[in-house]
């Protein structure tokens, strides 16, 4: 595959929560950087398919300090707030375990590379047909990995890609996780170590499976909508 390898050569976009925004090209005239900034911006407001964020009525808590500033800087950083940061935002304890579960998983310090753990999350989403999650971290696969094509074969079938050996058996794990969990037993885990991963890197891999089948499961159980502007971004 010439994604993982080529990834690590290209500087990816700023990220917040896992979610992406495209780098501006550095643009010729204040012209134009006016014009891509307004085209990001546009993008960026809320549209027909992402209002209302999910079929709940839940009004908005009373958000701590921390959470609000939060908020302003993904305003800042990404140019909107993520719906799933929205939706969350009926309690505050519960909108700060989340973002606190999910940066440690998917930013904090790992033997996974961030690339990585967007390809489990799109690939555990893929068969939870979790509408949220495919949108949001496809976005986030064609960012990492400066390639559309994988983005896509994440979403549709991961066995599609051209992936290593490592890439391809911490998928099929994560799948296995996914569908059957029940049978997971030391061969699943010997394949990993096998395929270059400690057992610390399993951990790592299991933790993130699990989170995404329980993130999938509420975002389907809430009609969870996507932020419309990840739909164009890295392509």
């Amino acid at each position: 595959m010439a994604t993982a390898t080529a990834s690590a050569k290209r500087a990816p976009g700023k990220r917040l929560l896992g979610k992406t925004t495209t780098p501006p090209a550095k643009s010729k005239s204040k012209d134009g950087a006016r014009d891509s900034a307004k085209r990001i911006a546009n993008t960026a407001k809320p549209q027909a398919d992402d209002t209302p964020i999910i079929a709940l009525d839940l009004p908005r808590g009373t958000l701590s300090p921390a959470m609000l500033a939060y908020f302003r800087k993904c305003e800042e950083k990404l140019g909107f707030i993520p719906n799933v940061l929205l939706a969350y935002a009926f309690d505050n304890a519960k909108l700060e375990a989340f973002v606190a579960m999910y940066n440690d998983l998917m930013l904090g310090p790992s033997g996974l590379s961030k690339l990585e753990r967007e390809m489990i999350a799109v690939a555990v989403s893929s068969q939870n047909r979790c509408y949220y999650c495919l949108t949001a971290h496809g976005a986030a696969v064609r960012q990492y990995a400066g390639n559309p094509i994988l983005g896509e074969q994440m979403v549709m079938n991961y066995r599609a890609a051209r992936l290593d050996k490592r890439q391809r058996a911490m998928l099929d794990f994560a799948v296995r996780l996914t569908m059957q969990p029940w049978a997971i037993e030391e061969p699943d885990r010997e394949r990993l170590r096998r395929a270059g991963f400690n057992d610390r890197d399993i951990w790592d891999i299991s933790a993130v499976v699990g989170f995404f089948n329980m993130s999938n499961r509420v975002a389907s159980a809430t009609d969870m909508r996507p932020n419309t502007v990840y739909h164009q971004q890295a392509r």
